[in-house]
């Protein structure tokens, strides 16, 4: 037997490494839906016009909302990807179990929740630089409020948190189908069908209060809290899944 102690630590940050290095294609992906979504961000998110006495005014909304939305449906995406068999067979390289591969690809998926919402909240001013150079936006054409630093590091803040609270649903839901392949067919049921009952019932969709749980608050700190709560449930229960699961199943 060997006498070298086995470090958590150092198994979960090799691993972790690994994942980055294994995973570089995950990346290279959100560049081009990143591009993608600035794309569809060019003829502006909103529009409003004014006519009056043969004077027409148009003015178009530029914001990173849309590259945010497109960056939260990557990590989903990634997040169900790393659960499936050829990427947990990678973690047989090591000397692992369950726990320090599941928290290799929690850290991993925050890193990637980092990358993605710095980018997505940098695209606004990529956007900007497009229109001028590309589209013909004079400078003069535009009127941006001024940003103030706590701000926009509040904009990221809270876009990496949306990203790594979608990407815990994603790493659930995939940990659900590794389970069974029924889940595939089950999830997108329940939603539908829970959406047609609230119908019926003529009452609020639970899909709607939801969104507006997270998505409509107003303060940082609980918008925080109620951020990392959820996804620690998610990653939680995820783990749990995955430990009960057969060696290499």
């Amino acid at each position: 037997m060997s006498l070298l102690t086995v470090n958590t630590v150092e198994i979960v940050k090799k691993q972790f490494l690994f994942k980055l290095k294994a995973n570089i294609d995950a990346f290279s992906s959100l560049v081009w839906i990143q591009l993608l979504a600035m794309l569809f961000s060019l003829g502006g998110v909103a529009t409003q016009g004014f006519h009056s006495d043969g004077l027409s005014i148009s003015i178009k909304y530029f914001s990173s909302d849309m590259v945010i939305v497109f960056t939260m449906i990557w990590g989903l995406v990634t997040a169900i990807t790393i659960t499936t068999k050829p990427y947990r067979y990678f973690d047989f390289s090591f000397v692992t179990n369950r726990a320090t591969s599941s928290l290799a690809n929690i850290i991993y998926l925050f890193a990637a929740s980092v990358i993605g919402g710095v980018t997505a909240m940098l695209a606004k001013g990529l956007l900007i630089i497009i229109g001028y150079f590309f589209l013909d936006f004079q400078l003069l054409d535009f009127y941006s409020q001024p940003v103030h630093v706590r701000d926009f590091m509040i904009g990221i803040v809270a876009a990496v948190l949306y990203i790594f609270f979608i990407s815990s649903i994603g790493y659930f839901i995939g940990t659900l189908v590794q389970v069974s392949k029924l889940f595939i067919v089950g999830i997108p049921v329940l939603f539908i069908g829970s959406m047609f009952l609230d119908g019926m019932m003529q009452r609020e969709p639970i899909a709607m209060k939801t969104l507006q749980f997270y998505f409509v608050e107003t303060s940082l700190f609980l918008f925080t809290i109620k951020i990392l709560i959820s996804t620690a449930l998610f990653f939680a229960a995820s783990i749990s899944i995955l430990n009960r699961m057969e060696v290499r199943k």
